[in-house]
């Protein structure tokens, strides 16, 4: 079965893919309380964790955060790394760069997968409709959608304006292209796809770029308070 069309059952819940291009993977994983994944890295991908709901304890080999919702950690290859649900559930998702799911190295797990890869089909089971997808946007359109108690914009923006107009508290992911700096007269990119931040901090470094390259697509996260 294509992991587009499926749910993955793990141990500690479930995780499924939202949204993917040639360059970036998102997961949407619900972790049930006290569960945990394993204590592992990604030797070649760099991850993005975003906390949608609930209230989850990141561990690392040498110490541990606690995340709310709307909070992000971007972990480098390699970097060996835990996420347990402290709440009823925690919903996140996962930015992958490149994608690639058996990029996995598991250290320790209390459900015994140590030496096993990704899950099989065995594990998988088709889509239900309230499944979160998102479709890649047309140029200068916006794509709206309400999940996880927030609201999910995914756009193709041609000017960086469009970041700088921003509030300041959105979270900001770049799914394809990026911003740039003209450097001797050719474009540098400065941000990647798979990159994540804080639209306070993205505003600091896009007033002074020369804008953002064709095609550049951005999700814009932030807490729904109705």
């Amino acid at each position: 079965m294509s992991h587009i069309n499926s749910v993955v059952k793990k141990p500690w819940g479930y995780e499924y893919l939202v949204y993917e291009n040639e360059d970036v993977a998102m997961w949407f994983l619900n972790i049930e309380k006290n569960q945990s994944t394993s204590m592992h890295c990604h030797p070649k991908k760099t991850t993005g964790l975003v906390i949608l709901d609930g209230t989850a304890e990141l561990s690392f080999l040498g110490d541990t955060r606690i995340l709310k919702g709307l909070d992000k950690v971007m972990i480098r290859r390699g970097l060996f790394h835990q996420t347990k649900a402290l709440s009823d559930l925690v919903w996140l998702l996962e930015i992958e760069t490149p994608k690639d799911k058996n990029d996995l190295v598991r250290l320790s797990d209390r459900y015994g997968r140590e030496s096993k890869s990704y899950e099989g089909s065995d594990f998988e089971s088709p889509k239900k409709s309230e499944c979160l997808w998102i479709d890649n946007p047309n140029t200068n359109e916006l794509n709206q959608y309400n999940f996880g108690n927030c609201v999910i914009e995914v756009q193709c923006i041609n000017h960086i304006d469009v970041i700088n107009s921003k509030d300041d508290n959105d979270l900001i992911i770049f799914l394809n292209g990026g911003m740039i700096r003209n450097i001797d007269g050719r474009n540098h990119l400065v941000t990647i796809p798979g990159d994540v931040g804080f639209a306070n901090i993205v505003k600091q470094v896009s007033n002074q770029l020369d804008g953002v390259s064709e095609n550049t697509t951005i999700m814009t996260i932030k807490k729904n308070y109705e």
